[in-house]
């Protein structure tokens, strides 16, 4: 029996195209179907809700995840990602880096922020690096007419932030942590503070003023909020 997203609490967004929204720290998880492919976009905090993301995303699907993309290296976007085994995993040149050379500060920055601690040790131990690291962009072909451009457009709310652009009608950007609505953007460590505007630029001229916009946390918006998001950070940041 077919289900719906709405069923399995999924936000439908467009023809093949939806997304959900993560207990804990409200992060945004989106699908992409194609035909007998599925791009998964961020994989979820832990082993075990990757496990929940795989599980629904292949009942929506009606097949496996064939592709995931990763938006930049945050542990409430990336410690899922183990989980799906024998997808192309993509993400942002240094995402590599980050993974293979700071696993300690991901592991400490989720304990930090909640995650318990055998959860992120198992998450940690298990992290594997993505093997197609985007420089530019990378357009994916996922069958059945349906294409996904993925675009390095930062640096920004990190130093390898990944965007996902879905043509169709609406178009659909999935924004990563570039983009929040639920909150205050979050500007870590890792952040790029006077890249971040560009950045948005970047996002807006990808997806046109008609794109519905998906955030890393919160709710879809349109062109003028990540304008608006676009210049407040520009004046918190003091960027010209």
């Amino acid at each position: 029996m077919t289900v719906t997203w709405e069923e399995l609490g999924w936000e439908r967004l467009a023809a093949g195209v939806g997304r959900c929204r993560l207990p804990g720290w409200d992060c945004t998880a989106g699908l992409v179907v194609g035909e007998g492919t599925a791009l998964l976009v961020d994989a979820g905090s832990s082993l075990a809700e990757g496990v929940r993301l795989r599980t629904a995303a292949e009942d929506l699907a009606g097949g496996r995840v064939t592709h995931l993309a990763l938006t930049h290296p945050h542990f409430d976007h990336v410690f899922g990602a183990a989980v799906f085994a024998g997808a192309e995993v993509y993400g942002a040149v240094g995402l590599d880096a980050v993974f293979a050379f700071e696993r300690a500060e991901l592991r400490l920055d989720a304990v930090r922020n909640g995650l318990p601690v055998a959860d992120a040790d198992e998450a940690v131990d298990a992290l594997v690096t993505p093997r197609h690291l985007v420089s530019g962009e990378w357009t994916l072909d996922l069958g059945g007419g349906r294409q996904a451009l993925l675009a390095n457009v930062g640096p920004g709310h990190t130093a390898h932030d990944l965007a996902v652009l879905v043509p169709g009608s609406p178009e659909v950007v999935f924004c990563g942590d570039l983009v929040e609505e639920s909150g205050e953007p979050q500007a870590g460590p890792d952040a790029v503070p006077a890249r971040w505007p560009d950045a948005l630029d970047r996002l807006l001229a990808l997806g046109g003023e008609d794109a519905v916009y998906v955030p890393g946390h919160g709710a879809a918006v349109d062109a003028a909020f990540v304008r608006r998001q676009r210049d407040e950070l520009a004046a918190r940041f003091g960027v010209i």
